[in-house]
């Protein structure tokens, strides 16, 4: 089941879906923010919540600004959070779920990431391809914020994503003080992409993380 609602930010309105969870009560509501360069119903953000709903787990899936005036260029990152943190609200008073995760897709998850740096209140926060560094660009870091965060974290990453090196992120890790569980999704790249030759499909691929995360509420939550 999928509800439709506007959401006010500041002086301005955005889109936003939320898909129940299939067939039971939410174990946990997730706010999944899209990526740069995505919106609310792209391909990837659809098939996250397809997979996390089969799994108990309700997703709201919502517009940043610039995607809801169809413009390209992403918002400042102040514009960005404020957008995560209006629609969490509207969940809230919607939905009163008793367990709430946000995070999303890259930078989206990004945006998530440091509002949870800055004492957020959320229960944990899901990271999906979180973007440690441009691609091709391993010296320009984007952790700076990332020891501050105290809730727990769940993050997936591909081994072939350009947006991420793992050794780097492997030392990043060791400054951690929040419970940090980080996934290495194998062969996979940024948009969680696995070759044929692997002999697994996107779509399977995307199930276990489902079953990951689903674990991860159960159990950390």
């Amino acid at each position: 089941m999928s509800q439709p609602w506007t959401v006010a930010v500041g002086p301005e309105t955005t889109s936003a879906t939320y898909d129940a969870a299939l067939g039971v009560a939410d174990a946990a509501l997730f706010v999944c923010a899209h990526g740069a360069g995505g919106n609310m119903s792209d391909r990837s953000v659809v098939a996250t919540a397809k997979a996390f709903t089969a799994r108990g787990i309700g997703v709201v899936r919502f517009n940043f600004l610039y995607r809801e005036k169809k413009r390209g260029r992403p918002d400042q990152m102040p514009v960005l959070q404020d957008t995560v943190a209006a629609v969490v609200e509207h969940a809230r008073r919607e939905l009163g779920p008793k367990r709430l995760v946000i995070g999303g897709r890259s930078m989206g998850g990004r945006a998530a990431s440091m509002l949870a740096a800055q004492g957020f209140a959320a229960d944990g926060l899901l990271l999906l391809a979180y973007p440690l560094h441009p691609p091709g660009k391993p010296g320009q870091l984007r952790d700076a914020h990332l020891p501050d965060i105290r809730m727990p974290v769940l993050c997936f990453c591909g081994t072939r994503d350009p947006f991420i090196t793992r050794d780097i992120m492997e030392r990043t890790l060791q400054r951690m003080t929040a419970p940090w569980e980080m996934h290495w999704v194998e062969g996979a790249d940024h948009s969680f992409h696995v070759l044929k030759s692997s002999g697994r499909t996107d779509a399977a691929v995307m199930e276990d993380m489902a079953a990951t995360a689903r674990r991860w509420i159960d159990r950390a939550l």
